[in-house]
């Protein structure tokens, strides 16, 4: 299709689905969630898959929520799929590895959050920008938490700062950080390592991993869906989403 957003190729037992959205910088759209969480769907149904490996094209992994159709009302639906969107992951049989090459923003954390294994360039900035919009990071919250130690989430959910891909490795959102030209040969040893792996053997102790953050997710993921739906149909979110599209068009 050539107006698809996620592709997935399947090659030595790794299937990658690469996010492709250059136009909005990878931005969680409905179009990019739905395809993303069908090709996931897909790879985890493959017997000829034992791991999945989750990218991006262009320069950045994904900026957030897709703010022009957040603009436009109805975020519930959307919510709702980030929530999904996390439990797949979180649920999936196979490891999910994610490689990130670019910047990572707001929503896109909770594909970061949710993932069982993230090698990051040690150029990747990130930021929870939700506060300077009049937002939360309610619904990727559910993933995130569990990662960072609880001063370490108030300070970069409050400050809304960026931070890199050296502190995200202390902070245990990233497993690891390397040199931008090291990154390849990084993500394709893990891949190595993993494919080595029996598959009951890789879904059992995935399961025991994620046994938590699944319970999180599914006690507090219809809360954090409604809480972030009310923030994004705000008057003052809208005011900010709004002022944001604009000085991106100048």
């Amino acid at each position: 299709m050539t107006d698809e957003l996620v592709h997935l190729e399947v090659a030595d037992a790794v299937a990658t689905v690469t996010l492709d959205s250059e136009h909005n910088r990878n931005a969680l759209s409905r179009q990019l969630v739905t395809e993303l969480g069908e090709h996931l769907v897909t790879a985890d149904a493959d017997a000829d898959v034992k791991v999945v490996l989750v990218r991006s094209a262009g320069r950045v992994f994904c900026s957030g929520a897709d703010l022009s159709e957040a603009a436009e009302g109805g975020m519930e639906e959307g919510a709702r799929a980030i929530v999904a969107l996390q439990r797949q992951i979180a649920t999936a049989e196979k490891p999910v590895v994610v490689e990130l090459g670019g910047p990572v923003r707001a929503g896109g954390l909770g594909i970061v959050g949710a993932a069982d294994i993230v090698v990051a360039a040690e150029s990747v900035t990130f930021a929870l920008t939700e506060v300077r919009l009049g937002l939360a990071a309610a619904v990727i919250s559910l993933s995130l938490l569990p990662r960072l130690a609880p001063r370490e989430a108030s300070d970069v959910f409050l400050t809304g700062r960026t931070f890199g891909a050296a502190e995200a490795e202390r902070m245990g959102l990233v497993t690891r950080a390397v040199p931008d030209d090291d990154l390849g040969p990084a993500v394709q040893a893990v891949l190595d390592d993993l494919v080595k792996g029996y598959p009951q053997g890789l879904r059992e102790c995935k399961a025991l991993l994620n046994h938590d953050l699944v319970a999180r997710i599914d006690g507090l993921g219809e809360e954090m869906a409604t809480l972030s739906a009310r923030l994004f149909g705000s008057d003052e979110a809208r005011e900010a989403m709004l002022a944001f599209l604009a000085s991106r068009k100048k």
